[in-house]
């Protein structure tokens, strides 16, 4: 039951309780901001001198959200009446006609440590508990969390408050325990279109008999996820009693994190890391390990591709994360080996969900044409891990990881953890498409990461599952005027143009010399 903390006083001496507003459905959108809409007449706004963008409480006799105020002048609204956004809406669970209370926010007390933090002072794990905390029961504004990324970023932040904000950051959701002594992950820092190796290592480790729950997330920055492209073959959207028959069958699994329930501070701060385009180190090795430990694992292969167009640039950023990597990873009990990969160029020929699910499946089904960068990236990944778990000897991993794919017993592994999971999709094509030629002879020197995905990101991926980029030429190549380089691929004509807008106005997305 939600407790109306603060009620207020008329001339009298009885108390006045929370104005009841009736819920009129608006079908606004926001993501996953949750918004509330008054009339700026309404009685509430008045008496409560409610402005827009203040935070407010929003409660029904069981339920409680904290959303921000946006304030109505036309008729969408009577006075009497409440809107919310679609998210806020859900959350709260409610109908049209359902009445609802707004009240004042509650002092946010973990903001005396955000501001601590703001003013460069170190902070302890109690502080970044109650800062988590307040951020997973939505009180703090976009606002308060961009100020909070924006104090952690630039380096300020040592390795024990990195450890501590992970710590914070596990205990704010759900952590699965499978009662193993052994639980397998993997994760890639990122910044390479493509680079679909996490279904190709989840099949090979969960054929060799070891245990690997998957969750990955949708797509933040990049063309596709592993969740995004997982999601065109099977059903990514499981619950944690979900998850735990699938990985009791079959001994893994391909999940989206979120609907997970783990780290669920880490997809808010993900979204403002995102709009402020911010990749604050201490933050990104919390986002990493929490949910690496909030899913359970205890031995974790980190794939870190450097390159100037990837997420870690130089060799030298890469050590020192490395470094701190290691060092959180021992505190939160995590077995952790990071591998330094070459980040100069997307891996695979996919860059989208369909494409990418198409490149996945043609590696474990051992076709002619499957990218050979992509099947090697995975074999080193899948190797390095179960030589990680001992049952595998050092300098033997490859060979085992290759064994298993080229049998076909990983492709069997795979199609049983999909068909757990719900179904088995078959990936296909059919869209509009543009066909890009080299314009000279030369050799291909560079590809731009970024500009690659979002070349990607313009004709539709990861929305649009059939967008996205099918690379026909890698690094070395020796191009010939009139060659095929890549195909635009987009599910409706408009998403192509604007692709085709930003290739013509791009034209170092490859270089060719």
């Amino acid at each position: 039951m939600v407790v109306i903390k603060e009620n207020r006083l008329n001339t009298g001496t009885m108390t006045k309780l929370p104005d009841l507003l009736k819920y009129k459905h608006l079908g606004i959108f926001t993501q996953n901001d949750n918004v509330v809409f008054l009339k700026k007449d309404s009685e509430v706004c008045i008496s409560e001198g409610f402005e827009a963008l203040t935070r407010v409480r929003v409660s029904t006799p069981t339920r409680s959200i904290v959303a921000s105020l946006n304030v109505v002048t036309s008729d969408m609204l009577l006075p009497n009446e409440i809107g919310l956004s679609n998210t806020a809406a859900e959350m709260l669970n409610v109908s049209d006609g359902d009445m609802l209370t707004v009240s004042h926010l509650e002092p946010i007390n973990s903001l005396n440590h955000l501001r601590a933090k703001i003013y460069n002072k170190t902070l302890d794990y109690h502080a970044y508990q109650h800062i988590i905390n307040d951020i997973v029961r939505g009180d703090y504004s976009n606002i308060h969390l961009s100020a909070f990324i924006t104090a952690c970023a630039g380096e300020r932040m040592d390795v024990d408050e990195i450890s501590s904000l992970t710590k914070a950051m596990v205990a704010s959701g759900i952590r699965l325990n499978w009662h193993k002594p052994m639980v397998m992950d993997k994760h890639s820092i990122g910044g390479l279109p493509g680079n679909r190796t996490t279904p190709i290592v989840v099949a090979i480790i969960t054929a060799f008999g070891l245990t690997m729950p998957k969750t990955s997330s949708r797509a933040i920055t990049s063309s596709a996820g592993t969740a995004d492209t997982m999601e065109v073959l099977t059903n990514v959207s499981l619950s944690p009693e979900q998850l735990q028959k699938v990985v009791e069958k079959e001994g893994g699994c391909f999940v989206w994190g979120d609907a997970a329930r783990l780290s669920p501070a880490d997809a808010i701060l993900i979204k403002v890391e995102k709009a402020l385009d911010i990749d604050s180190e201490g933050q990104l090795i919390a986002s990493v390990l929490s949910k690496k430990a909030a899913a359970g694992a205890t031995h974790v292969i980190i794939d870190m591709p450097v390159g100037e167009t990837a997420k870690v640039r130089s060799s030298k950023t890469a050590e020192l994360l490395k470094s701190h990597i290691e060092v959180v990873s021992k505190a939160i009990g995590l077995n952790t080996r990071v591998i330094l990969t070459d980040g100069s160029q997307p891996v695979g020929n996919g860059i989208g969900p369909v494409l990418e699910a198409m490149d996945i499946l043609r590696i474990l089904r051992s076709d002619a044409d499957a990218a050979v960068d992509l099947r090697e990236r995975a074999l080193l990944l899948a190797g390095a891990l179960l030589e990680l778990s001992g049952k595998v000897a050092r300098g033997h991993g490859i060979q085992t990881a290759t064994d298993i794919l080229d049998s076909g017993k990983a492709l069997n592994k795979f199609m049983a953890i999909c068909k757990a999971q719900g179904r088995f999709t078959e990936p296909v094509i059919n869209s509009h498409f543009h066909k890009v030629h080299a314009e000279k002879d030369g050799t291909l020197i560079r590809i731009d990461n970024r500009k690659m995905a979002r070349l990607a990101k313009l004709s539709g991926a990861p929305e649009l599952k059939a967008s996205g980029i099918l690379l026909h030429v890698h690094l070395g190549n020796t191009i010939s005027k009139g060659q095929l380089l890549y195909t635009i691929y987009a599910e409706a004509e408009g998403e192509l143009r604007y692709a085709l807008n930003y290739m013509r106005s791009h034209q170092d997305i490859l270089t060719i010399l």
